[in-house]
């Protein structure tokens, strides 16, 4: 019984434990169902939830910093870059550096224009983020009209999809973020002013804490995340789509509350991110295996969604009850 207790008090200090026993859950009872479940489709799989991860990592800074924040753009900065890597790379290693340099200005570009809003304008973040996804999506589509082709670049190619020892470069890339990620959470200041102002902005100020800063970092890094991935992604795919990032748009959400961020703020984990977008995959993976038409896919995705948030909400409201009101 003291076990059990212990375990419950260790897993509610490191929530991304549940998104780990779901995947392991999940990855044995379609292994025994399919039979198609091998280590070589793990690794198929652990790469489509890199890019995931990516993306959700972004996002996971946006919901820490409180108040219900979250980035509705990132699915339009994802599709815009990867046209932007296209027009600019132009599938010629010489022209890399200058598709990295546009990837970045255009990642911070839009951070700090959503910042502006949320920060300066004081708009809702839900709001504001959406109303710039808009807008770049308007530019994604003169972006279409001058693509001239759709040639990818050797180096992006291997970043996307190459492989060091049999493991994916995106795998190795997206575990580096994660360890990068938890460490600025748990040991830098900037981690430690972040939890603070998703815990209680007023309380944040009284000690001395910058919180316009904060939170306008968390959606530069946020922007710049979906930004870098689009380039990557769209070598991966070999060229860009109009609806390339629109998966990106809810289930990086639901990537960052399954994982155990918590969805009002002030506690986060990459840790729990990247395991929640293997939960994720797996379960889009489940619905391919059984061949369900497009529609039918979404209407799944949308509910675990709603599921997820719901779930989350009611944790919210009861931590909204046993705190004080936040300023």
């Amino acid at each position: 019984m003291r076990a059990l207790h212990r375990f419950t008090d260790w897993a509610q200090d490191n929530r991304w434990v549940w998104s780990a026993l779901a995947v392991l859950i999940f990855w044995a009872v379609l292994s025994a169902i399919t039979n198609r479940f091998s280590l070589a489709s793990l690794s198929g799989i652990l790469l489509s939830a890199s890019f995931l991860s990516i993306v959700g990592m972004g996002q996971m800074f946006v919901v820490t910093s409180g108040r219900g924040n979250i980035d509705l753009s990132i699915a339009s900065v994802v599709t815009l870059n990867a046209y932007v890597a296209l027009l600019t790379v132009r599938g010629h290693d010489a022209n890399l550096a200058f598709g990295v340099l546009a990837a970045l200005a255009l990642g911070l570009g839009v951070g700090v224009f959503n910042a502006a809003l949320v920060v300066a304008l004081r708009v809702p973040a839900i709001i504001a983020t959406l109303a710039t996804g808009y807008v770049l999506a308007t530019a994604t589509l003169l972006c279409n009209r001058a693509i001239p082709g759709f040639a990818v670049s050797p180096i992006l190619k291997i970043v996307a999809a190459g492989r060091v020892l049999g493991a994916p470069v995106m795998l190795l890339i997206c575990l580096t973020l994660v360890v990068a990620s938890e460490f600025i959470l748990r040991f830098t200041v900037f981690g430690k002013a972040l939890s603070a102002v998703g815990q209680s902005r007023a309380a944040a100020r009284l000690a001395g804490i910058r919180v316009e800063r904060v939170v306008a970092a968390t959606f530069v890094v946020s922007s710049t995340l979906a930004s870098l991935m689009g380039l990557v992604l769209g070598a991966y795919v070999g060229g860009a789509f109009l609806e390339m990032g629109q998966s990106y748009f809810l289930q990086s959400v639901a990537a960052v509350v399954v994982g155990g961020t918590l969805i009002l703020g002030g506690s986060a984990t990459a840790i729990g991110v990247f395991l929640a977008s293997v939960l994720l995959i797996l379960i889009v993976s489940l619905m391919q295996i059984m061949q369900l038409p497009p529609g039918s896919q979404d209407m799944v995705q949308g509910a675990v969604v709603i599921l997820v948030l719901a779930l989350a909400g009611r944790e919210a409201l009861k931590r909204r009850a046993a705190s004080p009101e936040q300023t």
